[in-house]
């Protein structure tokens, strides 16, 4: 490990600031924006285009589960509805009612969904993208907000095609691409991204997810990173860059340092932190209950959900809240001890009070042995191969 010293100079340099006191604020400021900013998904279009699907998926839950937006041929979603992510109750998906029906016509939907709620929308059409939704996609243009459209069902397109002779999987994406581009024309040239809610590792979605995160403000572009659902190894190395890069912050928060002078730094942890810094791993590199369960069932591989894993990670499954809330301490693990003697190369020093160094050092630890036990069940599952 370093010495107290380097350590927080290495950290007050990764803040971009040039004092221990200026490096204080920032991290406050920057562990509020992790934990608590928040993030409004509108997600609309024609009726059966397939949002609520849609919405589920982002929420990285099925169809049948429960709280679960509810579809089928019989489902239409008469008002906005929203729907709190399972494990980052900041970020909200909204299913907006359909654009163009009787009770919602174009000209005037922005103002009966309450247009200024929602941080971008996503126009879906399972088929052509129609007036209604270039009138939309304008009038949000006007208000000076962004708009993506995507076509869903994209799965239900190809499964429809693939026994015709001559069938050629890329080009009829592209096929579907350029028709729906084309018929955009009006506002200028959009993208069109291709998705299906039932397999999002496919197609588009991660192309969107990263153009996302280039239009979003950084402290937006942290909830997304978080709630998005993990779709590749490339989404899952991101979210693990992006933790990597706030255990300063973290730090900084959880080790009390601005009130202790240096040298010295020997401080009472707040576990409370470590831990909710910790959850927040857990869960967006999809490792709950729920994510498990679903990888599992996807590649039809029910041992993924009892491998052998870490025991940081078996103790964060049987003891963390199913629901991780930064307005409450955590109490699920009671104490810091507890996670020292999960990782090695600690001792029980701990027991006095820990350093800002000790505390950096758990939290690099803690992440990089969660992020390898995502990786592992990814490769295990056969969705990456090495």
């Amino acid at each position: 490990m370093e010495t107290p010293d380097a350590a927080v100079a290495e950290a007050i340099k990764a803040s971009g600031e040039s004092t221990l006191e200026k490096a204080t604020a920032k991290a406050k400021e920057t562990i509020d924006q992790l934990f608590n900013v928040s993030l409004n998904v509108a997600v609309t279009g024609n009726t059966g285009s397939g949002k609520s699907s849609f919405v589920n998926a982002l929420r990285g839950i099925k169809d049948d589960d429960d709280g679960a937006a509810p579809t089928g041929v019989t489902e239409t979603t008469m008002e906005a509805t929203m729907y709190t992510h399972p494990t980052m109750p900041n970020v909200k998906i909204w299913d907006l009612p359909g654009i163009g029906t009787p009770n919602f016509k174009a000209e005037k939907y922005l103002k009966d969904v309450n247009f200024k709620n929602y941080d971008f929308f996503i126009i879906l059409n399972s088929q052509r993208f129609t007036q209604n939704d270039i009138m939309l996609a304008k009038e949000i243009r006007k208000q000076k907000k962004n708009f993506y459209f995507v076509r869903s069902k994209i799965d239900n397109d190809l499964r429809a095609e693939e026994k015709k002779k001559g069938f050629d999987e890329q080009k009829l994406l592209s096929k579907i691409r350029d028709y729906c581009e084309k018929n955009l024309e009006d506002v200028g040239e959009p993208k069109v991204y291709l998705i299906s809610s039932f397999d999002l590792e496919k197609y588009d979605f991660e192309i969107l997810q990263n153009t996302l995160e280039e239009d979003l403000p950084d402290h937006k572009r942290s909830a997304l990173l978080q709630a998005w659902p993990v779709c590749s190894a490339e989404s899952l190395e991101k979210k693990i860059k992006f933790f990597q890069r706030m255990i300063w912050a973290a730090s900084f928060a959880s080790a009390g340092i601005a009130v202790v002078p240096l040298p010295g730094l020997s401080v009472a942890c707040d576990s409370s932190m470590v831990l909710l810094f910790l959850s927040r791993c857990y869960y967006s590199f999809g490792l709950d209950e729920g994510s498990l369960s679903k990888l599992s069932e996807k590649v039809n591989k029910p041992h993924l959900k009892d491998m052998p894993k870490s025991k940081l990670f078996a103790a964060m499954k049987d003891k963390v809240f199913t629901r991780v809330s930064s307005s409450a301490a955590l109490t699920a693990i009671t104490t810091v001890e507890l996670l020292f003697s999960l990782l090695p190369g600690v001792g029980s020093a701990v027991a006095a009070g820990i350093s800002f160094t000790t505390t950096a050092y758990l939290l690099r630890e803690g992440l990089n042995d969660l992020a390898e036990t995502a990786r592992s069940i990814r490769k295990e599952a056969g969705l990456d191969i090495a």
